[in-house]
């Protein structure tokens, strides 16, 4: 009997050894393998499902198509309002990135400062990121009217003609730039502030006693510190600077990009290929070609910021 027991005594106990190194190695899995399956069945499947149809004259009644081979793409890369939209949307691109990448950069730096109010102040760089796009977009109607716009006044105030905001091809870049800007500047101040508020005080210490002013503080301290975040911030704010859509589509009634496609967008015109024109093959097509754009510019942004944002001496 006691023999018994023991023998079932050192079976549960190598039982309990086998669970214990399988619960080690596969309960990783488990815990991250819901994201998976979510992005299997809502990511994954329909970037495949796209890459099918580009390839195809689909059909959206008979929920069928054709195959084609690369003959969407050889449209789209013929077609003119093709063009357009990249030339606006790397017009927008810069105008909104650059000055929202600087701006927040300097706002993060005054907030990491001992302020009066810090929390209110973090806060409140928060609240246009939170904007509906369709309350921003009629906030900034307002000021970029042709005719009535609070800018055009405060121009002719000082001697300067109106803006055509709605008719001319730069004009119009500005303005939903500056829609852009409004409401992301917020949102990269917080993610680059978090970083800077990690940097061991120590080091800033350190390069006073060395005779480093506030500049030289922020350039040989700061941004070589929040290297990693600022790579984050510019890849994250290259892919959505491409992506741009909300604000162009409600800077007028219309949403169609313009009269003469001042201000379309890619995404814009990927948006009214499919919807539109209910050609879903040659919108499949758009879709990743942008891919690629975002892909090429998202490296190549990569590979800039750490050749010229380093942490050893001006370079690795």
């Amino acid at each position: 009997m006691a023999s018994t027991e023991l023998t079932k005594s050192r079976a549960d106990s190598v039982w309990r050894q086998r669970l214990s190194r399988w619960d080690v190695k596969a309960s990783p899995y488990l815990y991250i393998a819901p994201f998976f399956v979510v992005f299997t069945i809502f990511g994954l499947f329909p970037i495949i499902y796209t890459a099918v149809i580009s390839l195809m004259d689909w059909d959206t009644i008979r929920n069928s198509g054709e195959y084609i081979g690369l003959g969407n793409f050889e449209y789209v890369l013929n077609d003119r309002k093709f063009w357009v939209s990249l030339r606006n949307t790397f017009s927008i691109f810069i105008l909104s990135s650059i000055p929202q990448l600087i701006i927040a950069t300097f706002i993060a730096a005054m907030l990491d400062h001992h302020l009066k109010a810090r929390t209110f102040w973090r806060m409140g760089v928060l609240v246009p990121y939170v904007m509906m796009p369709v309350a921003v977009a009629l906030i900034f109607s307002q000021l970029y009217a042709d005719s009535y716009g609070l800018i055009n006044h405060w121009l002719g105030l000082v001697g300067i003609d109106p803006v055509q905001w709605h008719k001319d091809v730069i004009p119009s870049h500005v303005a939903i730039a500056s829609m852009v800007n409004f409401r992301w500047i917020g949102y990269n101040t917080l993610i680059l502030l978090a970083a800077m508020q990690a940097i061991p005080r120590e080091l800033y210490e350190a390069a006073a006693l060395d005779g480093a002013g506030k500049a030289r503080r922020f350039f040989s301290v700061t941004l070589p510190q929040i290297r990693p975040t600022f790579i984050f911030v510019i890849i994250t704010s290259t892919i959505g600077g491409l992506q741009i859509f909300d604000e162009p589509r409600m800077f007028d009634s219309a949403g169609n990009g313009g009269a003469d496609q001042q201000w379309l967008t890619i995404t814009m015109y990927m948006y009214n290929t499919g919807w539109g024109e209910l050609n879903f093959g040659r919108a499949s097509a758009i879709a990743w070609l942008l891919f690629l754009i975002i892909l090429v510019f998202g490296l190549l942004n990569f590979y800039l910021t750490r050749k010229f944002i380093s942490s050893d001496k001006g370079g690795e």
